[in-house]
């Protein structure tokens, strides 16, 4: 007879101070490793999120060395389309802290909205979401985590989040990011580029613009990880796979975006040859930005080539 798994500690209560000049003022989620919590900076006078490993899982060192490298990314890096860090703490336990963002995840906006963005808004999502990738790739990193619960966007302003599966390219493990948003190569396991991000810009794009994912992941769904998704950090960043190693990106033929909507025709063609199985196939970040810059007529701009 096996015994019962005892359930994880409860979270922190409000009032609760997890590192010097924070307080703790609601729970917002737990996934599958993390707690997210609505916090107060006393030194900033403002709201932030603190992103901590849940209790049951502070044993387990590459999740304590995980969170800490993207703390420290994010305290570093400097990017309109990046979500910022302020704070990294090693003791008394690993602890990032985010700032607060308004808006909602491209995933609350899919569900919500009764009419699919303007074909303008896909391409405008395209060139910050393009934008994003670009400076991750100038500082030696793939994001390989792009879906739309990673994206939060406030007026027409996208910000990118969780860095929590990042790495520099090159060999990684099969199944390294989310099942259903995971370039073929992800899925395989070997040599991964910039061409796995892109397959991401494409695979959020498409469900943004259809409301659908352009294959079939069956009961399989994106976790959100909290249901206020104006709050950065909310992607579970979990190493998922699917039931007995089966992936639909490698099995199931993608269909083009005019097969489900109506889109000007360079937009169509960009998405899809982001979903090229051939990674070498696809466009790069560079083509992929001049294809959506030049999808918004009222803002038009030259893009130098790099």
């Amino acid at each position: 007879m096996s015994r019962a798994t005892a359930p994880p500690p409860p979270p922190l209560i409000p009032g609760t101070k997890p590192a010097p000049g924070y307080e703790i003022l609601a729970h917002l989620a737990r996934t599958g490793w993390l707690d997210l919590y609505d916090a107060w900076s006393e030194e900033r006078d403002c709201r932030c999120v603190v992103k901590v490993v849940r209790p049951d899982r502070r044993h387990e060192e590459r999740l304590r060395d995980r969170l800490l490298r993207e703390g420290r990314w994010l305290r570093a890096f400097t990017h309109p389309h990046l979500v910022r860090a302020y704070d990294t703490f090693e003791f008394p336990e690993p602890l990032v802290v985010l700032e607060t963002l308004t808006g909602e995840t491209l995933s609350h906006l899919i569900h919500r909205l009764r009419h699919r963005p303007a074909a303008e808004d896909v391409a405008l999502l395209g060139v910050h979401l393009c934008s994003a990738m670009h400076y991750l790739h100038g500082q030696g990193l793939l994001h390989l985590d792009l879906k739309p619960s990673n994206v939060v966007v406030d007026c027409g302003h996208a910000k990118v989040l969780d860095l929590s599966v990042a790495r520099p390219p090159g060999i990684a493990p099969a199944g390294v990011g989310t099942f259903c948003y995971l370039a073929p190569e992800q899925a395989r396991g070997g040599p991964l580029t910039a061409a796995a991000d892109a397959w991401g810009i494409g695979v959020t794009l498409y469900e943004v613009a259809t409301g659908d994912l352009p294959y079939d992941c069956g009961e399989t769904v994106d976790e959100e990880g909290a249901e206020t998704g104006a709050e950065a950090g909310n992607g579970t960043g979990d190493d998922t796979s699917g039931p007995d190693d089966w992936y639909p990106q490698l099995e199931e033929p993608v269909l083009p975006i005019g097969s489900r909507r109506r889109l000007p025709r360079d937009l169509a063609t960009a998405i899809d040859g982001c979903l090229r199985p051939d990674p070498a196939a696809r466009p790069t970040i560079w083509e992929l930005t001049a294809a959506f810059d030049a999808a918004l007529p009222w803002q038009r701009r030259h893009v130098p080539q790099a």
